[in-house]
């Protein structure tokens, strides 16, 4: 098949970022026909802006932006927040078990869906798909420091939400979450 220079550069960027990007649409959908149906949208306004993608190098970072903003614009569309209040992650006890337990990816699934997206993204940008904190500050035009603590404050969520806390433990009282997931 002989195909044009755009055709060709759009299917060699499907070979390469396809299964990056269905995962990260999954983590921030939850749906497997959602992630399905947003990485195909992106792949196919990659397709109308290839003009735009200056460095072959950092074609990752540009389709992750273009799929996050097309999450972003589903999610105004159909004004479906998540609201989850993160205020109380302070309570959580400073020590974890040792092992961490095993977790199901359908609850970590849910609570990954229960984060606001300005906490989700940053976790499966960090933590699925091996993004830099600079990176992830270029990608959500944040400084650093706030995608660090949005990572933070986001791991205390995902902690109390998926680690069973003994009542003993919380009745020691309240004490700072530390940043050692």
């Amino acid at each position: 098949m002989n195909l044009p220079g755009s055709q060709r550069s759009v299917q060699k960027l499907v070979e390469e970022h396809y299964s990056a990007l269905y995962r990260y649409a999954y983590r921030l959908t939850g749906s497997a026909v959602d992630a399905e149906d947003l990485t195909q949208d992106t792949f196919c306004q990659a397709q109308l802006k290839l003009g735009q993608l200056r460095d072959r190098a950092r074609a990752k970072a540009w389709l992750f932006s273009i799929l996050r903003n097309a999450y972003l614009h589903r999610v105004r569309a159909t004004r479906q927040e998540h609201v989850v209040s993160l205020e109380w992650v302070g309570d959580l006890p400073e020590r974890l078990p040792d092992p961490l337990p095993e977790v199901e990816p359908e609850r970590l699934q849910q609570a990954l869906n229960e984060l606001p997206e300005v906490f989700r993204t940053p976790v499966i940008l960090y933590y699925f798909e091996d993004f830099s904190y600079r990176d992830i500050a270029e990608q959500m035009d944040l400084p650093i420091g706030t995608v660090m603590s949005r990572l933070a404050r986001a791991k205390g969520h995902l902690r109390a939400r998926l680690l069973q806390v003994s009542p003993a433990v919380l009745a020691e009282g309240p004490r700072r979450v530390s940043d050692g997931l």
